[in-house]
């Protein structure tokens, strides 16, 4: 890896079933890439962050970080337990310059949520939770990025920062 400066573990997976029916294969599948992805990842970078004294490691987690979801065990699971990862791996490596975070997306307009836009009832109800009023996009999302992966942020960690047009106000 070399002199890995700034890690972001942003690959992630979905899964919809009642849990009830859920796919034993579909939860190993989601919480290989939007967990154990995550811990190895950091875990590489990290060491080599480490050894020099800084870094920055920023998480992509969700607004199912802080609620239970519906149809979707699996990546509520994986994304409350990458909440908790941030904050374990900031409170081992702070001390030592590296910074661990998380930036928590809420309704993006994504592949992911295609379904639940696709719905005219879900989407309805989404919509009339969010204050904003719209789906996210990347632009809504990216200065958070920008801000934790730079010096302004040097005293930030163990974060799990919500950008979800006030979904968790409502």
């Amino acid at each position: 890896l070399g002199a890995v400066d700034i890690l972001v573990n942003n690959a992630g997976t979905i899964r919809r079933a009642p849990a009830a029916e859920h796919p034993a294969q579909d939860w190993d599948d989601v919480l290989a890439v939007n967990l154990d992805a995550v811990f190895h990842l950091s875990q590489a970078a990290g060491r080599h962050m480490l050894a020099r004294g800084s870094g920055r490691i920023i998480n992509v987690a969700s607004m199912l970080s802080f609620q239970g979801g519906i149809l979707v065990p699996s990546y509520t699971a994986s994304k409350h337990a990458v909440a908790g990862l941030t904050k374990a791996l900031a409170n081992e490596w702070a001390a030592q310059g590296v910074t661990v975070n998380a930036v928590a997306p809420g309704y993006m307009a994504t592949d992911n949520t295609a379904p639940l836009r696709a719905d005219a009832d879900r989407a309805a109800s989404i919509l009339q939770r969010i204050p904003a009023g719209r789906w996210g996009t990347a632009e809504d999302v990216q200065g958070v990025f920008v801000f934790l992966a730079s010096e302004a942020a040097a005293y930030v960690t163990g974060a799990v920062i919500p950008v979800d047009g006030g979904w968790l106000v409502r």
